[in-house]
């Protein structure tokens, strides 16, 4: 069994408008059902769930198209770990499988990405997408900073795939860590004591976030679609 948790909880201050970006339309649709066809081009046996903001529920059950791939909606929490939790409690207890968990804000998310995110979680439990950076990197501050070595470091992208138990044990550990601040799904199997393995993430694999953004987003699917 495959399941997948789309986080579409933002809203959207970045982007430059009231309207969450994930309702924006690319290419004559929302941007929210272009990251729900990605996964159903794979796989229409996958099961989708969407975790949206509770403030845009309706919004979205009227804005979703006769052709939206089919979905579970649920409202969201006030941080991504309490959102995606809200995900994983639609998915019954006990059941064996994998669970994607992917940014509603990246919509060019391509079938192979998907698929090799399968692949991989099926042989080591716990994977992310990520990319090796290629300019070079300083840490530190302004002020004071210093050279480090490129190579051990990746961009980290989404679909994050896991062994449905797992992360499902991850999160149940982590409602503990009160004081823990947890930027990813990956971080919070990390901290629950599991290893992660990063497979190739794609430069196309943009997260839409900036007005700018939508512009490259139409492009790509364009160019997908010549």
């Amino acid at each position: 069994m495959k399941y997948a948790i789309i986080v579409a909880g933002g809203v959207g201050s970045r982007s430059g408008d009231s309207l969450p970006k994930q309702f924006h339309y690319i290419c004559d649709h929302p941007m929210l059902w272009w990251t729900l066809k990605a996964f159903c081009d794979e796989d229409p046996d996958t099961r989708l769930i969407v975790v949206i903001h509770p403030d845009f529920v309706d919004y979205w059950k009227n804005l979703s198209e006769n052709d939206c791939p089919p979905h579970t909606l649920t409202s969201g929490g006030s941080t991504r770990k309490e959102s995606v939790a809200k995900g994983l409690a639609l998915i019954p207890d006990g059941i064996e499988g994998l669970v994607a968990v992917h940014d509603a804000a990246r919509p060019l998310a391509s079938k192979k990405l998907i698929r090799e995110g399968w692949e991989e979680a099926a042989k080591h439990k716990a994977v992310i997408p990520g990319l090796q950076m290629s300019d070079s990197l300083r840490e530190g501050t302004k002020e004071n900073s210093r050279s480090v070595d490129r190579s051990r470091f990746f961009a980290v992208q989404t679909p994050q795939v896991f062994d449905l138990r797992l992360l499902k044990e991850a999160y149940a550990k982590a409602e503990t860590a009160l004081d823990e601040v947890f930027t990813d799904d990956a971080s919070v199997v990390e901290w629950a004591g599991n290893n992660i393995y990063i497979y190739d993430g794609e430069p196309t694999n943009i997260k839409v976030t900036y007005p700018g953004d939508f512009r490259i987003a139409e492009d790509i699917l364009l160019n997908r679609k010549q």
